[in-house]
């Protein structure tokens, strides 16, 4: 297991763009692992939630930097 998260970029692009992003990255890691992933787009917040519920991920953190956003989500035991 990877001791840092994995860290995708998804700054100045909008829905659904940055969601398809994490779902992207949260294939690519095993449960238990982190991803870190950078937003602008408003509607992350929302999709993220989301996504993460239904698909049985947790959603570490998410800290504002001015005008965006850094989440930390780590892999459920789901595979959805």
């Amino acid at each position: 297991m990877s001791s840092e998260p994995l860290e995708i970029d998804a700054r100045g692009l909008m829905c659904p763009l940055p969601l398809l992003r994490l779902k992207k990255a949260l294939v690519s890691v095993e449960v238990g692992e982190r991803v870190r992933i950078l937003a602008t787009d408003p509607a992350a917040r929302l999709d993220f939630g989301v996504f993460l519920e239904q698909a049985g991920h947790l959603q570490i953190t998410c800290e504002e930097h001015g005008e965006w956003l850094c989440f930390v989500i780590e892999k459920g035991p789901k595979t959805s």
